[in-house]
């Protein structure tokens, strides 16, 4: 495969606002506290109405007194507007108190919330009293979290981690493999753009958190109220000390590329930052020198770990480890994971750089960088392993949750990036047999290689500035022109001399293809943050949808009745609440005439048969509450199973009919 011309940053750039612009549609706006319960539940027809509203969730939420809205069929808010705190033990449960005489008919409950590992959460449902009825409310086209805020929030997000990964793993390739790399101008690129990139998502996450848990309206992001409440906040605390800790890590950044770069520098090397590397103490020999050279190496090591702990802290205080089953052992876990991340994959990308551009990279750099890696991989095996125990739970929520399959696309990446690592140590063990002959550490190559097409033409012209060649007349624009001929030519010569190496060119593919399947792997992860843990989705359907709603919700059933006489029309609502086999059961019933209104009628009986165990008919014992609303309290069906209700209704001396429905008890 020709490299001629290519650059490798690019592709790098490209594939990652892809793979950002992906993460933010593979899980928009996905929340990972849920509403586990409700009271009235979903669905529901009371016969009065209720004193309050109840929501309960499956983890810790943040609410405030607008966050939970009851409207009324005309879509008015109906509730008082104080949100009340009925959290007990581990149970999350909020409230809003309803004023008293409410109208029958459908109403409207809209809430909306940030859950405890900062992602918002909202849902909407209905619920009746007396009977169903048109409803004019007006609900939010959009889930909170979503729209081109949220896709702008999660982008900023993939950006965040993209930066830590560049910025920490960067500098710690320096540092901990190659020294010399801190003279490399593409190594110091790619550790300054990181510290850009994460300082920059960092900051648009702060402006974009009001509307992205909020209205969803980007220009919102100037609104200094919501942002000063954000800033109070567990998640915008943590963004505000991410700044503080890059501001630390700008220093940091001073030192490596200034002091510790200086200190590193060949004798008789200018100071640029593309001259020959050494990891060696060659041109500062003594003895003040090496100690000032150890002594900066162990500061450096010591600051940078400490601000890289810092930086993966605020992540973990604020996402899915700081909530869930042990977070004591879950968020230094989480940091452990961060920093290994960190390691493998901006070490990764230094080592990429440094393979493209500058001088050849030393191949004990490469071998240190190998054996960290490997390091790395074992740490990201072990917290990973803890972490998807933590939040999958069992094996089958691999495949039946979204978050386990995110989970499973991840492993699979990983065990195909650890493959392509194999490939890598492999053109690492070559590089150093084939490295030998180089006192140096760095690999020899072949000193002349023949130039052609735009090279032969640069060194054509640049002759005359060789040694021995005719004295160049004394015009400083065209000693200017010579010198920079010079310079070309010599940094053609050193990339033909670079690329004509076998070795080095297979360990460049092979690092290339590792550096795009990790932008790949992280945007996954990216993915994986924002998407509600299979441990919770599992609770949630326990609790809902996975528990049937014959087990937590009344039976409802409408029979509409005709029993040939003026007047005889009309529908009967019947509520069995909890609808269970036992006693404890209520049932709640309402006659209506066409028109929805309710009504009174002579004679109304209820009455249940189970063909299947001989039983019945057991007739209820109504009780007359209200216009056309009677009630029964505490009616026995001894065993589960399917049920025959009879409903006899009598609208006249002689008009009368009965209907008949099944109805499934547990």
């Amino acid at each position: 495969m020709a490299l001629t011309g290519f650059r490798p940053r690019r592709l790098l750039v490209v594939l990652a606002v892809l793979c950002g612009v992906l993460a933010a549609g593979i899980a928009p706006a996905a929340a990972h506290a849920a509403l586990t319960g409700s009271d009235p539940a979903p669905g529901s027809v009371v016969a009065h109405a209720p004193e309050q509203v109840a929501l309960t969730f499956s983890e810790g939420v943040a609410m405030g007194d607008d966050s939970l809205r009851v409207l009324d069929p005309q879509g008015r808010r109906v509730d008082r507007g104080k949100l009340r705190d009925l959290c007990s033990g581990s149970v999350v449960k909020y409230g809003a108190g309803l004023p008293p005489g409410l109208a029958d008919g459908t109403y409207t409950v809209a809430w909306q919330a940030v859950s405890a590992d900062s992602h918002p959460v909202s849902g909407a449902f209905t619920f009746s009293i007396g009977a169903p009825s048109k409803t004019a409310a007006a609900l939010p086209q959009q889930q909170v979290g979503g729209g081109l805020v949220g896709a702008l929030y999660e982008i900023a997000r993939y950006l965040a981690y993209a930066g830590f990964v560049l910025l920490a793993g960067g500098a710690a390739f320096v540092l901990a493999c190659r020294p010399a790399g801190a003279r490399v101008r593409s190594v110091q690129r790619l550790v300054v753009h990181g510290w850009a990139l994460l300082t920059g998502a960092t900051l648009a996450m702060l402006l974009l958190r009001t509307p992205y848990t909020g209205s969803g309206k980007l220009a919102d992001v100037f609104d200094l109220g919501g942002l000063q409440q954000v800033v109070l906040s567990k998640p915008g605390a943590a963004l505000l000390a991410r700044l503080l800790l890059l501001a630390a890590a700008a220093l940091f950044m001073a030192v490596l590329f200034g002091a510790y770069a200086r200190a590193h520098r060949p004798e008789g090397d200018g100071p640029e930052g593309d001259g020959p590397d050494d990891d060696g103490p060659e041109g500062d020999d003594t003895t003040g020198a090496v100690k000032r050279r150890r002594d900066l190496t162990l500061g450096l090591a010591v600051g940078g770990a400490a601000v890289a702990t810092g930086l993966a802290t605020t992540w973990a205080i604020a996402e899915h480890a700081s909530t869930g089953l042990q977070p004591a052992v879950a968020m230094p876990v989480d940091v452990l994971h961060l920093l290994a991340v960190a390691a493998w994959l901006g070490g990764l990308a230094a080592l990429l750089v440094s393979l493209y551009g500058g001088p050849p990279i030393e191949r004990t750099a490469v071998r240190r960088f190998s054996r960290i890696a490997f390091g790395s991989v074992l740490v990201l095996v072990a917290t990973g392993t803890y972490q998807s125990w933590r939040q999958v739970g069992s094996w089958r929520a691999l495949t039946d949750t979204s978050y386990g399959q995110l989970l499973l696309v991840k492993v699979g990446l990983v065990v195909v990036m650890v493959a392509v690592a194999g490939l890598s140590r492999r053109w690492t063990n070559r590089l150093a047999a084939t490295a030998t002959a180089d006192t140096t550490a760095a690999v020899a190559v072949p000193a002349a290689v023949p130039a052609t097409g735009a090279d032969a033409e640069t060194e054509a012209e640049a002759e005359a500035a060789r040694p021995g060649a005719p004295t160049a007349p004394a015009d400083p624009d065209r000693a200017a022109q010579l010198a920079r001929q010079q310079a070309a030519l010599a940094t053609a010569r050193k990339k033909r001399a670079r690329d004509a190496d076998p070795v080095r060119r297979g360990l460049r593919q092979s690092v290339l293809t590792e550096a795009a399947i990790a932008v790949v792997l992280l945007a996954v992860t990216t993915a994986l943050t924002t998407t509600e843990p299979a441990r919770t989705e599992e609770a949630v359907q326990a609790a809902t949808a996975g528990r049937s709603p014959d087990a937590n919700q009344p039976r409802v059933l409408t029979v509409p009745f005709d029993t040939g006489g003026p007047g005889g029309r009309g529908s009967a609502r019947i509520d069995l609440d909890p609808g269970h086999s036992g006693g404890g059961n209520e049932l709640r019933l309402r006659i209506s005439d066409p028109s929805g209104k309710a009504r009174d009628v002579p004679e109304v009986k209820v009455s249940f048969t189970l063909d299947a165990k001989k039983l019945g008919p057991l007739p209820v014992a109504l009780h007359h509450s209200g216009t056309g609303h009677w009630t029964a309290s505490g009616v026995q069906l001894p065993v589960p199973g399917q049920w025959q209700l009879s409903l006899l209704v009598r609208t006249s001396d002689i008009d009368q009919v009965t209907e008949t429905r099944n109805v499934t008890i547990n």
